[in-house]
């Protein structure tokens, strides 16, 4: 039996354009190929787009040229500014009458965003998903994101092998965006607790004469350990700040949070003093590094 006849109809006749092909974005667009999906891929690097050229990936030199006879649009971009560029790139409803359906916008946006990329959508002919993942580069290679998804229910069945392909589930949250979005800022908020919590905890332990590896082992196991502080923490111990989610994309999103928490009248003092240590250590010039870097502030 070839692989052909085994995979499922949807995924064999569903052409998917990935705008942003970076630490998520490619390991996302590989699996979506694996699944059976006919991937396009865009970015603004070109070498990484071509970087991913395969049986079932084409790179494409330009956004338009990247959703050109494509049924699905996955945007994994760097925020809402860089997302509206790209998609302000692509044909007008009115003169594309064949334009994909579907905009999975995966990227990490504030609630303020939806208004611009709801009328963005409509401007382009396109049904917005507002679908914001959880997961970094580890998960995402692995296709185990968890998958917030919030837009039309006539929209699931068709967008549903992509979201497969790239999670281990999908929680559908709204019909209509913007619940996806604000979920994803308030798991973020704990994201970052933790690490900068198990970072002042190793950098206490250390400045005190201990190895900071003791932390870590002396938790492990019982109620105050994660998977999550031990692969951080292990970074921490080791200084090995190879990037699942960088410092940049960690001071991006930690402004998105406090942000948001303004507008709503609430305070979040962990947030805001989270988002200065990852700017102390941007301002060292390791934006690039791992969010573990904190532990450097």
């Amino acid at each position: 039996m070839t692989t052909d006849t085994i995979l499922p109809p949807s995924c064999r006749s569903l052409r998917v354009a990935v705008l942003g092909a970076g630490l998520m974005g490619a390991p996302m667009a590989r699996n979506i190929a694996a699944a059976g999906c006919q991937v396009s891929v865009w970015n603004r690097s070109a070498d990484k787009a071509s970087a991913l050229a395969a049986p079932g990936i084409t790179p494409a030199a330009d956004p338009a040229e990247a959703v050109l006879n494509a049924s699905v649009i996955l945007t994994m971009l760097k925020d809402a500014n860089a997302i509206a560029e790209v998609m302000l790139a692509l044909p007008d409803a009115d003169s594309a009458p064949a334009a994909p359906v579907c905009w999975l916008q995966m990227s990490t946006v504030g609630p303020a965003d939806m208004s611009g990329l709801e009328m963005l959508a409509a401007r382009k002919g396109l049904t917005l998903i507002d679908a914001p993942v959880l997961g970094t580069r580890q998960p995402a290679e692995a296709g185990q994101l968890l998958v917030l998804a919030a837009g039309p229910d006539s929209t699931k069945e068709a967008v549903q092998p992509v979201l497969d392909a790239v999670g281990k589930a999908t929680r559908w949250l709204d019909t209509a965006p913007g619940k996806a979005t604000r979920l994803k800022l308030a798991l973020n908020s704990w994201v970052f607790a933790l690490t900068h919590g198990a970072a002042e905890s190793l950098a206490l332990a250390r400045s005190l004469g201990l190895d900071p590896e003791l932390v870590a082992d002396t938790v492990r196991g019982g109620p105050l350990d994660t998977p999550f502080f031990q692969m951080k923490a292990q970074a921490m111990a080791s200084g090995d700040f190879t990037p699942a989610f960088t410092i940049d994309n960690a001071v991006k999103d930690s402004a998105l949070i406090v942000e948001a928490a303004l507008e709503t009248g609430v305070k979040l003092d962990l947030a805001e003093a989270g988002l200065n240590r990852y700017r102390r250590v941007q301002a060292q010039g390791r934006g690039g590094a791992d969010m573990a870097a904190t532990f450097l502030a």
